[in-house]
């Protein structure tokens, strides 16, 4: 199943004239970074199809960052239930590429999937270096940095973006600033 495409300026219109609701898809440490004022945020990581409203008069345009993860959705987003359901071409980077506003904040920490990436490769080279230079029992630490990525691919859990989430930078995403929008559940 394929979702259609709509380009950032109908979708705008579309929005602004009530014909349509904007739908972000991404996680809450994303949204907080930068977000389309007028979207409602409904994360992939909790989404469930069957708790959109019937709303048949409106019209569903989903996005994300730049349309892969909707995309990939689609068979999800596509029984929500809405009359007619879109995919924001290029997602919200198309959005602001086409001059729309985008609230950003540049406090906001990077995302967490981010900082996992950051942490797990930093340690995966510090293990190899150490167990080159220092000693070879050093490559454990590699060893285990791999290990619990794979556990996070298997189980969809990740232990270390489950830490970094409550580490102190990161307050502002673990609090209550972001949430699904309760008027679309």
């Amino acid at each position: 199943m394929k979702l259609e495409s709509i380009d950032p300026k109908t979708a705008h219109q579309w929005v602004r004239s009530g014909k349509a609701v904007l739908i972000d898809v991404r996680e809450p440490d994303e949204w907080i970074k930068e977000h389309v004022p007028e979207a409602h945020l409904v994360p992939l990581s909790g989404f469930n199809p069957d708790d959109f409203p019937r709303d048949h008069e409106k019209i569903a345009v989903f996005h994300c960052r730049s349309g892969g993860r909707t995309e990939a959705a689609a068979p999800q987003i596509l029984q929500t239930g809405f009359r007619k359901v879109y995919q924001l071409e290029g997602g919200i980077q198309a959005w602001r590429d086409a001059g729309l506003k985008v609230n950003e904040n540049a406090k906001a920490p990077i995302s967490i999937m981010r900082q996992v990436q950051i942490a797990a490769g930093s340690l995966v080279l510090i293990g190899l270096a150490l167990a080159v230079f220092v000693n070879p029992w050093f490559a454990a630490i590699s060893a285990f940095v791999g290990a619990g990525l794979t556990q996070a691919g298997l189980t969809g859990n990740c232990a270390m973006a489950s830490l970094l989430k409550h580490m102190p930078w990161n307050r502002v995403i673990s609090g209550q600033h972001a949430v699904a929008d309760p008027a679309l559940i």
